[in-house]
């Protein structure tokens, strides 16, 4: 609901701006009315339309709290210096964050945000420090951990 505090939103593109005149909290969603947006015909035309709070707006975060696009893009480093990949994204399912992390090879993997599994965070450096639970990043890259059966047959005593 903040977002209302930060003044005008700016479509993604920096081709319009829309002052937000009343929000409201709706079922896992904002609510808000745009000035100047009196129809439905004309709201449609804004569905899936992207708009931002330019970033000076914003107030600094506190201490070991981050806004996601700073972490987006940071390289990931293991704590003995190995190159692990690149943040892509940060997820949220209800259980806390997950850094989505774009290894140089295979799939991405999805790596607990806690301060256990990432002691580092330089947003200077443009890198954070993880200590990955094991077998997540084997050779490099992302792959399950080679002393792992990987299935077990029960059927037989």
């Amino acid at each position: 609901m903040a977002v209302a505090r930060y003044g005008a939103l700016e479509a993604e593109d920096g081709s319009a701006t829309f002052e937000i005149e009343a929000v409201r909290p709706g079922k896992g969603v904002m609510i808000a009315r745009l000035a100047g947006i009196t129809g439905r015909d004309t709201a449609e035309r804004l569905t899936n339309l992207k708009l931002y709070v330019p970033r000076e707006r914003l107030p600094e975060p506190e201490q070991d709290t981050y806004y996601h696009a700073d972490l987006i893009g940071l390289a990931v480093v293991g704590t003995d210096a190995t190159e692990l990949g690149t943040v892509a994204a940060i997820h949220n399912f209800g259980a806390g964050d997950l850094l989505e992390v774009k290894p140089p090879f295979g799939p991405n993997v999805l790596v607990p945000f806690t301060r256990a599994v990432v002691p580092v965070v330089d947003i200077v450096a443009r890198r954070l420090v993880m200590e990955p639970p094991l077998g997540l990043f084997a050779g490099g890259h992302a792959e399950p951990a080679r002393d792992r059966p990987e299935s077990q047959d029960c059927s037989e005593p």
